[in-house]
């Protein structure tokens, strides 16, 4: 059993925000493997996708604990289903790469990002594995990084973010 999770922000506000790249990769993911419609589950305090592909029970989650508590959600879950932290992927926007990279880690820090340190917090480890989606501003001098994040992209930044959600939705579909 695998748990896919990709951490955002719940509402329509934070819909297309730069800080939902998880979610927006979760939700293609979804299509791709033709999982179940997506059901809130409060016991999880999440929104659920589920069904099999290549003969294993897929779990795709999009957390409702707002993105800094991400981690309560990945817990719950696990937990209920007795889901190992080595199969467990966690899919999230990361500003220290370059908009449009893509990059698969494990056993890593959270190198500032306060949804994947929620989620080492609750697991008490960082063995699971991630896939980080670059959206690294042109212009870094004096950004807010809260501001930047929680911003939409511009359309140019769009075109690309589109052909990047269907890129790792097929690498995650190809490595199940």
């Amino acid at each position: 059993m695998k748990l896919i999770v990709g951490l955002g922000n719940p509402g329509s506000k934070y819909e297309k925000t730069r800080h939902n790249f998880g979610w927006r990769v979760i939700e293609k993911l979804a299509v791709f493997l033709k999982l179940d419609d997506w059901q809130v589950d409060l016991r999880f305090k999440a929104s659920i996708s589920q069904g099999s592909f290549n003969g294993q029970k897929i779990i795709l989650a999009k957390p409702h604990t707002f993105m800094n508590n991400s981690g309560l959600a990945v817990k719950r879950i696990a937990d209920y289903y007795r889901i190992p932290v080595e199969e467990i992927l966690i899919i999230h926007d990361d500003i220290d790469l370059p908009l449009g990279k893509i990059k698969v880690q494990q056993n890593r820090g959270a190198a500032g990002h306060k949804g994947v340190q929620s989620v080492i917090d609750q697991l008490k480890t960082k063995r699971f594995a991630r896939i980080r989606m670059g959206l690294k501003p042109v212009q870094t001098e004096n950004a807010d990084t809260e501001k930047f994040v929680l911003g939409k992209f511009t359309d140019q930044e769009e075109r690309i973010v589109q052909e990047k959600i269907e890129k790792a939705a097929h690498l995650i579909r190809a490595a199940l």
